[in-house]
């Protein structure tokens, strides 16, 4: 018996705005958000992509559900909202996006200006946006990204032999090197002292 794919997407308040708003229009600001969205600018941004664009201005971050990996909260937002599409969450500092089964690429994430208007920012995330049909039109990830493997490398652990043979080599080539630079020293000296007896 196979899993349905909603049954993967969390029960998140901020999903169930954004899913709610998007049916009347493309953008969803979360409240906390709506003192410094220009949402009549992102809108026009939005309505001028080549392809579906559906915006949730939201915060994110490690607290959140998706502990820090945004690219998964757009993924749930996709899911839920079930429609083809680039799918956008913006939290003021940088723009994440995913394409949803649509023939497109959608960059990860972009950090955006701080001095730059929402509007701008999101305007630049979706100037690197391509649309073509050589890029498959499959759905958002909407699963953790698993863990990255341990190093299969042994660990080159401290001991005090390696320290005691470490300060032996470095004593004995130090030795050498004062040798050297001695035998360079006292040959000059002699030079030169031969030099002034023979001026005499």
């Amino acid at each position: 018996m196979t899993v349905p794919a909603a049954a993967a997407i969390p029960v998140d308040p901020r999903i169930t705005a954004a899913t709610k708003a998007w049916p009347t229009r493309p953008l969803y600001v979360d409240p906390d958000f709506a003192a410094v969205a220009d949402g009549n600018q992102l809108l026009r941004v939005i309505e001028a992509a080549p392809v579906p664009v559906y915006v949730a201005v939201v915060p994110t971050g490690q607290w959140f559900q998706e502990k820090g990996d945004t690219t998964l909260l757009v993924g749930w937002l996709a899911a839920s909202n079930g429609k083809p599409g680039v799918y956008v969450v913006m939290d003021g500092d940088e723009t994440y996006g995913v394409a949803h089964e649509v023939a497109a690429y959608a960059p990860d994430s972009s950090l955006g200006d701080p001095d730059q208007a929402m509007s701008g920012q999101l305007a630049d995330y979706l100037g690197e946006l391509k649309v073509s049909d050589q890029y498959d039109a499959k759905p958002a990830r909407t699963e953790p990204d698993p863990p990255i493997p341990a190093s299969s490398y042994p660990e080159d652990r401290f001991t005090v032999g390696k320290a005691i043979s470490s300060g032996a080599g470095a004593g004995v080539l130090g030795l050498l090197g004062g040798a050297l630079l001695a035998g360079i020293v006292l040959g000059v000296a002699a030079l030169a002292a031969r030099r002034r007896g023979g001026q005499a």
